[in-house]
């Protein structure tokens, strides 16, 4: 009777473990975030949040703070223009 049981586990739960979390702002909040931060996964990534209460706000409504990709809306954006030259002193 547990064999069919661990069967049904490893189906719902697959091996994969989920994408690294690289954020350095928390996704709810926007406060920074670092390392030893506490993490929640969702989607199938894990996203660094900065206190105890991100994680649930995060679980609850991800599409309010995540993009439909998975980076935080909150992220930086890459921008396509090029830095001026900053003067050398």
């Amino acid at each position: 009777m547990l064999a069919p049981l661990l069967s049904l586990a490893l189906l719902a739960a697959p091996n994969a473990k989920p994408a690294p979390a690289s954020n350095t702002k928390c996704p709810v909040t926007g406060e920074a975030v670092t390392g030893k931060s506490q993490t929640v996964v969702v989607r199938g990534h894990a996203y660094r949040i900065c206190c105890p209460g991100c994680d649930a706000q995060l679980l609850k409504d991800p599409d309010k703070y995540l993009e439909q990709d998975g980076t935080p809306r909150n992220a930086p954006k890459a921008s396509g223009e090029a830095m001026p030259d900053m003067p050398h002193h």
